[in-house]
């Protein structure tokens, strides 16, 4: 029996880690087609990821990378609306709530192919956030619907979706799991930096929200050059570029780099003192690595990364960010949030017996 057609779609960081593993698991029962919609596209936040982890070369790569999120949103869907009626695909899969899930998200809809979305049901209830509009419209356009959390499944029968809801654990950790030993080993960024275990923090901000206001910029830059500890700062593209075309300057304990790949991340990571973050994704990856973290944002979608008091949120207020560094440490073991680490395998079983 020939095999039913996937067609995956991304186009940011943290979607190539998600869809990593799951392409994996689609193997024995599907024909993927990846679609990179190239919303990232610098090879720090783009091609090292494939390299790294090992995810095959996207058979379609939009280059859309640039404009507003309207224009972003548009064009992938015009791109993706093509390629969809020439591979007549069996399933549409979709990662997160970037412009590239929003688009597969209405791509899907308008042309009547099931969409599956992983790591649905994640809310902050801030609709000022462009991913907050964008995971709660896929959300209510999808069949297939894969929360990483029991919150999650409870946030979506708030909006009366229960059909087609599955809790099966986060993707993330089935990624994390099977790559750390290889990050351990073939990272050496450590070494290139010049960083002992415990001797830093690492921050990473790239949220619009802070990012297009000089204001919070200069507030969180201000904090991260008050904290008593050297701070590694990958720059994501766009916040650099605020930062230069604002001339906002930081402390010199601050330590600028380019983004770093995936095992650099890890590893960097699990050998900080303490994350400093405006990403949902990375605040999870420090919960993971059993790393605090201070959350650059006045809520957050991982709701029980911050109930477990793992998860600190301050905002951008340059005191507040630098007394909970200074002052707050977890108390307590961390719970098994996130699943088992097979949660590629059940959402690739899912929607096989799905779409028999």
């Amino acid at each position: 029996m020939k095999a039913k057609t996937i067609v995956t779609i991304v186009g940011a960081r943290p979607q190539f880690i998600k869809a990593a593993p799951v392409s994996r698991a689609l193997i024995p029962f599907f024909h993927e087609v990846m679609v990179h919609t190239g919303q990232h596209y610098d090879y720090g936040m783009s091609d090292v990821f494939f390299e790294e982890m090992e995810i095959k070369k996207p058979e379609f790569n939009l280059g859309i990378g640039g404009g507003t999120h309207a224009e972003q949103t548009g064009l992938m869907l015009i791109e993706l609306e093509k390629i969809l009626t020439s591979v007549k695909p069996d399933c549409i899969l979709v990662y997160g709530d970037t412009n590239s899930t929003l688009a597969g998200a209405l791509a899907a809809a308008k042309a009547g192919i099931p969409l599956a979305h992983v790591e649905a049901g994640l809310r902050s209830y801030d609709r000022t956030m462009p991913e907050e509009v964008n995971r709660v419209l896929t959300d209510h356009v999808s069949n297939l619907l894969f929360c990483p959390t029991d919150a999650a499944v409870k946030n979506l029968a708030k909006e009366g979706i229960v059909q087609g809801v599955h809790r099966v654990g986060d993707v993330m950790y089935d990624a994390l799991l099977y790559n750390l030993a290889n990050a351990r080993a073939k990272s050496k960024i450590l070494d290139q930096l010049g960083l002992k275990k415990g001797g830093y923090a690492l921050a990473t901000v790239h949220r619009a929200a802070n990012t297009d206001s000089i204001e919070r910029m200069r507030s969180i830059l201000d904090g991260l050059g008050k904290l008593d500890t050297q701070v590694i700062f990958p720059v994501h593209p766009r916040t650099r570029k605020t930062i230069n075309e604002w001339e906002i300057s930081t402390g010199a304990n601050v330590l600028m780099v380019e983004p770093v790949g995936y095992f650099d991340m890890l590893v960097l990571q699990e050998n900080s003192n303490c994350i400093l973050t405006d990403s949902g994704g990375v605040q999870k990856e420090a919960y993971l690595a059993g790393v605090r973290c201070i959350t650059l944002r006045e809520d957050t979608e991982w709701v029980e990364t911050v109930a477990a008091g793992w998860n600190k949120l301050v905002g951008v207020n340059t005191d507040l960010i630098v007394d909970t560094y200074k002052n707050w440490h977890p108390q307590g073991e961390r719970a098994a949030l996130y699943g088992d680490g097979h949660s590629a395998v059940e959402i690739s079983k899912t929607i096989f017996s799905a779409l028999r």
